[in-house]
């Protein structure tokens, strides 16, 4: 059975970063989202992406990045995929793709089994698919709240595409998400902090473990 991937996203300090490359953590996540408590500068993200061990991916979050953002973004070999996880249609996903060269991954905000069947939209335009859970209508944020959603609408499922799992997982219920859905990737953010934006190197070291028994 292959390795399970795990991405610790919204990392902002080296010491995190640290803790995520020794617990086997497959991807680490930068987020660049100005109202996120776990936002990190251009600058910022490009230095902690850089380093990051080049067998760890170094993924970008953004929400409806512009293109100049992008572009500042990328000028360097730091980051090696881009996370959307804003309301970018498959066109826009594709474009991006595209222009920039890099892999890009489309988070899919669900609460019911259609919102799942309507990412099949992304499919050839995105190079990942992360089913997150879906945040209340006029939250300030498009993820990294703690929320999940119903495990059992990815049960059985064929996606036709790569893909993980997302919101709300933890170092107590990682391993019933990975049972119940069978994904190939899980991606955690708050759910290895002490408070909002503040990462905890024992918990990114036990939910690790959780995942990799």
């Amino acid at each position: 059975m292959s390795r399970l991937a795990i991405k610790i996203c919204g990392l902002s300090t080296p010491e995190t970063i640290g803790a995520a490359v020794q617990a086997g953590a497959s991807h680490v996540g930068f987020v660049h989202f100005a109202k996120s408590p776990r936002h990190v500068e251009t600058d910022r993200m490009q230095a902690l992406a850089a380093a990051v061990p080049s067998h760890v991916e170094r993924v970008a979050v953004l929400v409806d990045p512009a293109d100049d953002m992008l572009a500042g973004l990328v000028g360097t070999s730091a980051i090696s995929a881009l996370q959307l996880h804003g309301k970018e249609t498959p066109e826009r996903a594709a474009a991006i793709r595209a222009r920039f060269n890099l892999p890009v991954w489309k988070a899919i905000s669900v609460k019911t089994r259609a919102d799942i069947d309507a990412a099949s939209a992304y499919v050839g335009a995105a190079d990942r698919l992360l089913f997150d859970a879906k945040t209340p209508d006029g939250a300030a944020l498009p993820g990294g709240m703690g929320l999940r959603f119903d495990w059992t609408l990815l049960r059985g499922l064929s996606i036709p595409a790569p893909w993980g799992l997302s919101g709300g997982l933890g170092i107590d219920n990682v391993a019933e998400a990975i049972r119940i859905t069978g994904t190939p990737l899980v991606d955690v953010s708050s759910g290895v902090e002490d408070a909002p934006g503040i990462k905890s190197v024992d918990k990114i070291m036990a939910f690790c473990k959780a995942v990799q028994p």
